[in-house]
């Protein structure tokens, strides 16, 4: 995932100050000069650098830290505040048209991803409820236009297509067919090059004079690092530019393009992209970003992961938890909650987004870590999935053979789901009342 390092090395900068009651100008100075050197390692613009510590710094030696905290907290305060500031300060919406149908053009350099970000962005919005149509405009790059309509597909989008037409003329029909088949947002994947070229720029141009987007989102690849800014400040100052989506930024990226480009080019980041799936797209909250950042975490994004993924039946959740109240957890339950868990992604990226846990990318959680204790479960009848106790030696060997695993690994599975059990039972015993009833605690 992307900031890894640079979460590590703020880490690392902000221990410097643990224990000490009160900042010190020369606290501040050690601890600016780290962070200073983290953020130039991420790749971070260095007029961007520069401003945010000297910010950060007249900030720490000033009138704003809190008797309350201790150093490290109000620096780590300070710089969370200020990183926020640097992405933006708040999530940044699409902007709509007031006409019927709005249109938001999908700009950048060949390889950056827009095609597929495109898609991205179309299954993102008919979630939303709207009625979005996908066109190609990309003429010359091979197969462009063939890929658009596998990942329309994909996300069940319409793809509007001329061939080799000029991708203007394109463009205007496309927002005429929209108008008459009630979509209301059309997409436009426009072409991209190596480099940025006059030609492309005239094209672009007037693409944006034909049909007047209300949204130009300039696609960049996270991984190009400081490289970014020069790529948004070109495209902005010939397109005028509305908004940046950010690529691969689960890649092994510094994460020095997320640092840097609204700072230099003023222009807010809307959308990332987290992932190869097509629903592995998130809108861009710079507090959220800068907690995760920090190794803080990312609790609201991870909440509203599980929302969406998680399709819980009321009746099966109060079943569940009158079971769980009674010690009746089996091992079918088990089985139900991991397959909801894989819903949300790949786990590591999971259990990064809570509070302390950033440092999960050094443990190697692989993604088909649950597919063992899966394939075990299921090569246990009904009667051993209710009852584990009845799983002698010679079932637990008829399960390992089932599940193409080893008796060890059925015999660490039981382990693990008793252990769950157990603690399941003695908080449930922590919350019961008087006379068997269940209550919360009081807060």
């Amino acid at each position: 995932m992307a900031f890894e390092g640079l979460t590590q090395r703020l880490q690392q900068a902000f221990g410097k100050m643990r224990g000490k009651g009160k900042l010190t100008q020369d606290d501040v100075k050690l601890v600016m000069r780290e962070v200073r050197m983290a953020l130039l390692e991420a790749d971070v613009n260095y007029k961007v650098v520069k401003d945010f510590v000297k910010t950060c710094t007249e900030r720490c030696v000033g009138q704003e830290t809190l008797e309350s905290l201790s150093a490290q907290q109000q620096i780590v305060k300070i710089v969370n505040e200020e990183l926020t500031q640097l992405m933006g300060g708040s999530n940044a919406r699409l902007q709509y048209s007031s006409s019927p149908v709005s249109v938001f053009m999908l700009c950048g350099l060949q390889g950056a991803g827009k095609t597929t970000m495109s898609a991205k962005l179309a299954g993102w919005l008919k979630k939303d409820g709207k009625r979005p149509l996908l066109v190609g405009c990309d003429i010359y790059r091979p197969a462009a236009i063939k890929q658009l309509q596998v990942v329309g597909g994909q996300v069940g989008v319409p793809v509007f297509e001329r061939g080799t037409q000029d991708p203007v003329k394109t463009a205007q029909e496309a927002l005429e067919f929209a108008r008459s088949h009630q979509h209301d947002v059309v997409i436009l994947d426009t072409a991209g090059r190596l480099h940025i070229d006059e030609a492309l720029m005239e094209e672009l141009h007037r693409i944006c004079e034909a049909v007047h987007p209300s949204e130009i989102l300039l696609t960049i690849d996270a991984m190009t690092g400081q490289d970014a800014v020069n790529v948004a400040n070109a495209f902005n100052d010939k397109l005028e530019i509305t908004g940046v989506i950010l690529t691969k930024l689960d890649g092994d990226t510094r994460g020095g393009a997320a640092l840097s480009v609204r700072a230099v080019t003023g222009k807010p980041i809307k959308f990332a992209g987290t992932g190869e799936k097509l629903s592995d797209l998130e809108p861009f909250h710079p507090d959220r970003m800068a907690s995760r950042i920090l190794g803080m975490g990312d609790v609201m994004t991870l909440i509203e992961k599980a929302q969406e993924n998680l399709q819980v039946d009321p009746e099966q959740a109060t079943d569940l938890a009158r079971r769980m109240k009674n010690a009746d957890f089996t091992l079918d339950d088990f089985l139900t909650q991991m397959q909801q868990l894989k819903k949300m992604g790949p786990l590591s990226g999971v259990l990064k987004m809570l509070p302390g846990m950033s440092n999960i990318g050094d443990i190697d959680i692989p993604d088909d870590a649950m597919k063992k204790p899966e394939a075990i479960i299921r090569s246990m009848t009904p009667k051993e999935r209710r009852y584990p106790d009845i799983l002698n030696a010679s079932r637990r060997r008829r399960i390992a053979a089932g599940s193409g695993t080893t008796v060890q690994d059925v015999n660490q599975l039981i382990r693990q789901f008793e252990e769950a059990k157990k603690q399941m039972k003695m908080m449930m015993n922590q919350t019961r009342g008087k006379r068997g009833r269940f209550r919360f605690p009081m807060r």
